[in-house]
């Protein structure tokens, strides 16, 4: 549903500073060209940071604050919820103002929610501050890939991107490190504290040297205001119901907001029908493959979340871990997956996407198994890490193809489209999964310091995975067609991102000439 700024409109104050000109005209190898690249990728770090380290940093933050699951729960959806909501106008705002003061206004934003984040006193101040979070991050994240494919001239944008996607999934993967290192030295507040010199520098060099962009036609353009509140609603209605129901709360706490996000869903769809500029346009839905590679997404995702939420609480609380070997246990997978993804996408299109897309979730469900070994007294090397390499495995082999397929399924002007419901549907997952796998899986209330619960419901969450793995295997084999879709796939404007560090959300680039293809598409912000 991120349709966030990719045309090259040229907004005031872009200017020619002979290092190749303005917005639309920067070379990468000149200094402004530098710069502009490391804005992007420092901003795109900041809410890559808190994407791979919130996880890690949960049961310290339980402790300190007495803080019950169903909160911790919270704190990871409370940010999940907003920036799933909100993203869209995000990128339409970017559009309409100015993509660098887009990125400005964001990092602004997201800076201060963070430094809340830093000082909350309880549960609710850091729940509250982390909705806060993800409405800066919903500014933040579209705008940072739309500025690199707005800044630079058409010769230069695929290296651009390919250069923002392989430092951003570098500073992904040094994410769990320093997460880490900074709750176990200084503490968990220090992970959002962070933020604060990053944004510093993010702003300084926004300042002096990112040349403003906007796409003229967006002033026209309306924003789908009902249509993003009501998704919010029906999310965290959801979302509500799920976490009462695994913390043993009332009928009331469950049954009432339940039915207020089925009313808010049916509603979002009504409006989305009858919308002139939808956010989330309900014909595409009419390809049986795009509807299909969204069903594979919403499973594969879930189970990404499902096991990434769950495994560091495990590692720390059931095996001893610190918070910092917690990190590094689980970067394996950023690693494979920062490594490998881009050769599967190369596989895809010499031999179809239905063979990688059969076996990677096929692959990543037998190392979800393989986690039913893990226990109190496992060894890393042995019982741990093998899990953790399959898994990451798995995960590097769907993920590029998986993007192209979503691509390929619908006409070349509507990838953009494509792409933004595509990421959208992951964030859902993962969103939902956090929700409901406690309740699944039995953990609730303050279980998750108790090494024996927390071990159960590992081994539970396994299987869990596993079949959402599995699921995902089963609809490839049923609406993947090799031959239909291998010349489709050579013919589709692919992503263009060397690195797939998609832990969070597919990555949302469907190459760089798209918005010549669909005026409509904006394609922005990336995996974070």
């Amino acid at each position: 549903m991120d349709r966030s700024g990719g045309g090259n409109g040229n907004g005031g104050g872009s200017g020619d500073d002979g290092d190749g000109g303005g917005a639309g005209g920067l070379r990468l190898d000149s200094a402004r060209g530098r710069w502009v690249l490391a804005c992007v990728v420092l901003a795109s770090g900041m809410a890559m940071l808190d994407a791979t380290v919130v996880t890690v940093a949960l049961p310290r933050m339980g402790r300190d604050l007495g803080a019950s699951l169903s909160v911790l729960q919270w704190v990871v959806n409370a940010y999940l919820l907003t920036l799933s909501a909100l993203i869209l106008w995000g990128g339409a705002l970017g559009d309409r103002i100015g993509r660098r003061r887009a990125l400005v206004v964001g990092v602004v934003w997201f800076t201060a929610a963070s430094a809340l984040c830093g000082v909350a006193p309880d549960g609710s101040v850091l729940i509250a501050a982390r909705a806060l979070q993800g409405a800066g991050g919903a500014l933040l994240t579209p705008a940072s890939l739309a500025l690199v494919q707005a800044s630079f001239h058409p010769d230069d944008q695929a290296r651009a991107v390919g250069a923002w996607s392989g430092l951003t999934g570098v500073a992904g993967a040094l994410g769990p490190f320093l997460g880490g290192w900074l709750i176990d030295g200084p503490g968990w507040r220090w992970i959002f504290l962070i933020n604060v010199p990053l944004a510093v520098a993010v702003l300084l060099i926004a300042v002096a040297s990112v040349p403003e962009s906007r796409d003229p036609a967006a002033a026209g353009r309306p924003f789908d205001t009902r249509g993003a509140c009501l998704a919010a609603v029906a999310l965290g209605g959801v979302s509500y119901a799920l976490v009462g129901a695994s913390s043993g709360g009332s009928a009331v706490r469950i049954v009432l907001p339940a039915v207020v996000a089925l009313g808010a869903g049916a509603a979002f769809l009504r409006v989305e029908r009858r919308a002139r500029n939808p956010m989330m346009p309900l014909s595409l839905f009419s390809s049986r493959l795009f509807s299909a590679t969204n069903g594979m997404t919403l499973c594969l995702y879930a189970a990404i979340g499902g096991i990434l939420f769950l495994l560091p609480v495990h590692l720390q609380t059931a095996l001893g871990y610190d918070a910092l070997e917690a990190g590094l246990a689980t970067m394996p997978i950023t690693v494979l997956m920062l490594l490998l993804s881009a050769r599967a996408g190369e596989l895809a299109q010499r031999v179809g996407p239905a063979p990688p897309l059969i076996t990677g979730p096929l692959v990543a469900a037998a190392g979800a198994l393989l986690l039913l070994r893990a226990g109190p007294g496992s060894a890393y090397a042995t019982d741990i890490l093998p899990p953790v390499l399959v898994m990451g495995l798995g995960m590097s082999l769907f993920v590029a193809p998986l993007t192209a397929t979503v691509l390929a399924s619908v006409d070349a002007r509507h990838t953009g489209l494509a792409s933004g419901v595509n990421n959208a549907a992951a964030r859902v997952a993962q969103l939902l999964i956090v929700a409901a796998l406690p309740l699944l899986v039995g953990l609730s209330g303050d279980a998750y310091t108790s090494g024996a619960a927390v071990d159960r419901a590992l081994h539970r969450a396994a299987v869990v995975t596993a079949v959402l793995f599995l699921a995902a295997s089963a609809t490839a084999v049923v609406f993947v067609r090799p031959r239909r879709l291998r010349h489709r796939i050579e013919q589709a404007p692919h992503p263009v991102c060397r690195s797939h560090l998609s832990l969070a959300a597919p990555p949302l680039e469907p190459g760089p000439d798209a918005h010549r293809r669909d005026p409509d598409a904006r394609p922005g912000g990336g995996a974070v």
